[in-house]
This record gives C-alpha cells, structure tokens and sequence, in this order.
C-alpha cells in the first residue's frame, strides 16, 4: 500500500515515517510533504493509496488540501493534537483519525483497517466527509462590520480575538487582521458556543487552534499560527477545564 504524509513539522514527519517503517513495512512512503499544497501536487502526481493528513497546517489546511483533490481516490487518515471541531466530523463520517503524539498500536490498528477497505474494494468516504463540512460551515458564519461593509466569515477560521479598547481586531487563519467597532464582550457573546475561550482581559480565542499550554501564575497559550499569548491568574481553570473536555 503506497501512502504520502503530510504535516507541515518535520519531527511529526519523521516520528510518522519511522513508526511506519517499524512496525507497519507494508506501507510504501511515496514522499513526506511539509505544507497542503505540496500534499496536494504529490497526491496528483503521486496517486496514493493512502494519506496521513494533519489538519491545522498554516496557509492551506488539511481540510482544504481535501477539498481541492476531491476527485482523487485515496484514503487517508487524519493525524492531528486534540481538536473538538475536527474530530466531531471525523467521528460523524467514520474516518479514521491518530491522536499525536503517535501511538505504535493506534498506528498499526489504523493502517490495517485502511488495508482492509483497500482489499476489498470499500469506496473511499471523502465525499461525504467534505459534503458534511460544508453543511456544518453553512451555519457557522458570522457577519464583521467593517469600515467598508459587512464582511461574512466562518468562526472557525478566526485564531483569536484581541481587545483594543472600544474596538476588537479579529486574527484569521489566511493572515488577514480584521478591526471591527465592537468591545471584545459583545464579540464574546457571539463565539463563545462556537468553541470559544476568553482567556485574558484581551483575548478571546478559539480552542481549536490551541496548541501548547505553558505553565505559569496565569500560563501562555501557544496558537497554531505560534502566537504565544497570556492566560490571566482567574481565567486559568476556566480555561484548562474547557480544554480537557477537547
């Protein structure tokens, strides 16, 4: 069975290749890609049997590398830190999915499946899996007041949410910053069933893109764009509780 990693850190690359070529030697390692768009040209060139796919990759996700190869026929297998949104759909869709860090036996299970289906012949799910995001994306939105209008985002392409006094700066997944006239409270009101976590004073973020917790009297968070930010003294437990139920 041919398979392509892709992960845009190295060492999750490397742990991946050498776990498989440990204990799963039937998996064929075409190439291991560092970001979704390399993913995207070596599953065209490449075709695969197989992906294992991190999902919070900067520029394009491993969500959105999915959609643009949608026609391609392949499996894949999601590698990915805790993320509530992520594996929800995952588990809706029956996809197969490895928490990191990697697990040998969590990795051997997995692959067996996927060479189960291969053999006899069982339709990848992608399909499904992508229509479903779509319809859960339909209900996410919400609408930015802008000095040129309204502009129509989904929550989950927000990382977070910084306070600048009256006004509160909005920081996206594709790089853009978005000041809009509302306080950082009205803005919480807004996404705080959407995944939500007001962590300081100043910054409301979004727990699905939490990616290291650093201890400390009130902690720092690091974000999937590496944006270390504060946690305030009495926003702590508020928080860690919220992320052990990810």
């Amino acid at each position: 069975m041919t398979a392509l990693l892709i992960d845009d850190e190295k060492h999750c690359r490397d742990v991946l290749s050498l776990l498989l070529k440990r204990y799963c030697p039937t998996v064929q390692i075409l190439a291991a890609c560092a970001s979704g768009s390399e993913g995207q040209t070596a599953i065209e060139t490449l075709h695969p049997d197989l992906i294992f796919l991190d999902i919070e990759m900067p520029g394009m996700s491993g969500f959105d590398m999915l959609e643009a190869c949608r026609y391609n026929r392949f499996r894949v297998i999601f590698t990915t830190a805790f993320n509530e949104y992520a594996i929800k759909a995952i588990r809706h869709n029956a996809l197969d999915y490895i928490l990191k860090p990697i697990d040998k036996d969590e990795l051997i299970r997995a692959v067996a499946k996927a060479e189960s289906e291969l053999a006899s012949h069982t339709p990848p799910r992608i399909d499904q899996f992508l229509d479903y995001l779509q319809n859960q994306r339909a209900g996410d939105r919400i609408a930015l007041p802008t000095m040129e209008g309204l502009q129509i985002i989904h929550s989950e392409d927000i990382y977070y949410c910084e306070s600048d006094g009256g006004y509160t700066r909005f920081a996206l997944k594709n790089g853009q910053i978005i000041l809009i006239s509302k306080t950082l409270k009205e803005v919480e009101e807004v996404l705080e069933s959407k995944g939500f976590c007001r962590v300081h004073h100043s910054y409301l973020i979004n727990l699905r893109y939490v990616q290291r917790y650093i201890r400390g009297d009130g902690g720092e968070v690091v974000m999937a764009n590496s944006k270390t930010l504060p946690v305030s003294r009495n926003k702590k437990q508020e928080f860690l509780s919220l992320l052990e139920k990810i």
